[in-house]
């Protein structure tokens, strides 16, 4: 999930746009590559096992960001957090005022394959 603030994303759209391109193409390479990514993980020391680290990034579906909608998304959690009562707006609500797919339907059709 990726959120921004709308106000940045008014002034700043390139900044806006190369953080979302940076972030896409960074869950590309991890499934992708997950063994490069693993080796990157280990030697940074974000994690001391490369054994682990390599099985989280296969077991993760890196690559589904191109299959899943991401206004289905929204609506489905959107929906459980209201049906509890834990947001008051609903989710066609939230959709409607809260989201700006631009960037990521752009993004998509410039990072094909």
């Amino acid at each position: 999930m990726v959120i921004a603030n709308r106000e940045f994303a008014r002034k700043y759209p390139v900044a806006t746009r190369r953080a979302l391109r940076a972030i896409l193409k960074a869950a590309d390479i991890c499934g992708c590559e997950p063994e490069r990514v693993a080796r990157f993980l280990v030697d940074k020391g974000y994690t001391q096992r490369y054994d682990y680290a390599l099985q989280a990034l296969k077991d993760i579906p890196y690559g589904k960001w191109r299959e899943y909608d991401p206004e289905d998304t929204l609506r489905f959690h959107a929906l459980r957090l209201h049906e509890v009562g834990m947001i008051k707006s609903t989710p066609q609500k939230i959709i409607a005022e809260g989201t700006d797919w631009r960037f990521l339907n752009e993004l998509k059709k410039e990072m094909k394959g």
